[in-house]
């Protein structure tokens, strides 16, 4: 295993020889070395594909996100990281409301565009817009609106957090994501 902590010394029992000293501890990894191994780590942890949607003042923007959580019931609260740096930042930033879209199995090729930089995301993509002012996009296995309680900075991200206002659901098995590609639920193949 790798990590990032150097190890704790040996006790020695009395009476006992003492063993060989150790290697001088190696110098601790840099920034890029621990992202790499966080990023390394990440890839065996699979997980649900969301596309989340916004609106505010400058138009429109939407993105696919895998850090989509549940963070309370009472009130009921969800939340997503995104990069700060991302180009739909500004507009996550100055939202007062967001839509996530799970995506089910079938709807690769829209969290493939979602994913994308440098393109209208929302060309050739079928949506209207939803009671809350955000895009809606058709077909996701469930949608949930929510009112943008909290944008705090988060190292390198931002975390969002908002208190739910609706949502509804279509069913059908979950799109994931795991080791850079899309799949299906295992329960899912065997029913």
């Amino acid at each position: 295993m790798t990590t990032l902590d150097e190890r704790p010394a040996l006790a020695v029992p009395a009476g006992a020889a003492a063993p060989a000293p150790a290697p001088a501890p190696a110098p601790a990894p840099d920034a890029a070395t621990a992202a790499d191994l966080l990023r390394g780590a990440l890839r065996r942890h699979a997980a649900g594909v969301t596309v989340i949607t916004v609106a505010g003042p400058g138009g429109q923007a939407g993105f696919t996100a895998t850090s989509f959580t549940s963070v309370s019931l009472e009130p009921a609260l969800v939340s997503f990281y995104l990069a700060a740096t991302a180009s739909s930042a500004p507009a996550v930033r100055a939202c007062e409301a967001f839509t996530v879209h799970i995506l089910r199995h079938g709807q690769q090729e829209l969290a493939k565009r979602f994913a994308r930089s440098g393109i209208d995301r929302f060309a050739d993509t079928p949506w209207h817009t939803g009671p809350h002012g955000t895009p809606l996009l058709p077909g996701a296995a469930a949608r949930l609106t929510a009112r943008t309680t909290q944008v705090t900075p988060v190292g390198d991200h931002l975390l969002v957090v908002g208190e739910v206002v609706g949502a509804d659901t279509e069913g059908g098995p979950p799109l994931v994501h795991h080791n850079g590609g899309y799949g299906r639920f295992a329960a899912d193949l065997e029913g």
